[in-house]
């Protein structure tokens, strides 16, 4: 649908025939430049000289580049600074003055392209529907056979089985496999690095020991199980004051202000290590998302969903820190399975 209507020039007076098409539409308007000539030559004399800055910029970087001293510091610090200012003006004159120059001297006339519809016509929808009548359905007898519908969606229906069996058995469900850890009770906590058993005096206020289990090392190094059962045990302890620790998630699970959490984070997995100790905060590096041990592990900034498990822990009766029991929620990121 389009329609003639007179366009009146604001600035000239002038009147033109132009084409409106749809009701809706507002008229194109009549740029300054295309009214007035001379508007249309001091916006070229713009553009030039946006042109000529971008060249002048050009030339100061090729003038820092060859004749500036850089044998010293500060020479070269000048250098880059000049470097920097030229290429600068020399992107920003061409960048702008193309700009400019389209946006007031090059062609303004709207273009419009009628759509055709894209229904098919009446006709060959109808003709459509009847092939399929004809020949998807009375000619392959469909509707009269019912022995071979009601086996053809028997079959189809069984067909679907088999995806779902195989996919099942690509490995455990991330619930059974983030359950269950190497921790117990009674089982030491041994320095990740060194091997060796941990007790309480080894930490000072604000200190942090990446650790893992000492049972850990019943299983084979060339087991592929190994790298598995590392991931999920890995804990980290950290000493705060004991009056630091705003809440745990189970009472008593520190040891005067020693507390271990779960390593892995809680978004996508990565291991955790980045502390800020005077925030009590734990950074993962990979999307930082941000937890707070001094109160429960919990989030408090990042994509992270969940808090970190934390593992409570004790003092054995040989000195050293052991698990009490193991954690009680799963580690790792989060599935949906999880409650």
């Amino acid at each position: 649908m389009s329609d003639k209507i007179i366009d009146v020039d604001e600035t000239t007076g002038d009147k033109r025939e132009v084409t409106r098409h749809g009701t809706d539409l507002p008229v194109h308007p009549v740029r300054r430049t295309d009214a007035d000539p001379k508007a249309a030559k001091r916006a070229e004399r713009q553009v030039a000289a946006l042109f000529t800055l971008s060249a002048v910029g050009t030339l100061v970087f090729l003038v820092a580049f060859f004749a500036v001293d850089i044998k010293t510091l500060s020479g070269d610090a000048l250098q880059n600074r000049i470097l920097g200012v030229g290429m600068a003006l020399a992107f920003f004159g061409i960048g702008a003055g193309a700009i400019h120059w389209a946006r007031k001297l090059m062609s303004n006339e709207e273009m419009i392209d009628e759509r055709h519809t894209l229904r098919s016509s009446d006709e060959d929808r109808a003709a459509v529907v009847a092939d399929f009548e004809d020949l998807g359905v009375e000619r392959s007898g469909f509707k009269r056979r019912t022995l071979i519908r009601r086996s053809l969606f028997g079959a189809m229906g069984l067909f679907l089985v088999p995806p779902i069996v195989l996919l099942r058995d690509l490995g455990p469900l991330p619930a059974d496999r983030f359950k269950t850890t190497l921790w117990k009770k009674g089982v030491k906590i041994v320095d990740q690095v060194t091997g060796t058993p941990v007790r309480p005096e080894d930490l000072e206020v604000g200190g942090l020991v990446n650790a893992v289990p000492e049972n850990l090392k019943d299983v084979p190094t060339e087991d592929a199980q190994r790298k598995d059962q590392l991931g999920k045990a890995a804990v980290f302890l950290v000493r705060l004051e004991p009056d630091q620790i705003r809440t745990q998630q189970g009472k008593n699970w520190d040891y005067q202000g020693i507390v271990a959490y779960s390593k892995i984070c809680t978004h996508v997995g990565c291991p955790i290590s980045l502390y800020e100790q005077q925030s009590h905060h734990l950074l993962c590096p990979c999307h930082q998302s941000t937890f707070d041990i001094a109160d429960s592990g919990n989030v408090v900034f990042g994509p992270a969903a969940r808090r970190l498990p934390q593992l409570a822990i004790r003092k054995g009766a040989d000195g050293y820190l052991e698990a009490v029991h193991g954690f009680t929620e799963p580690v790792g990121p989060s599935f949906w399975e999880r409650g």
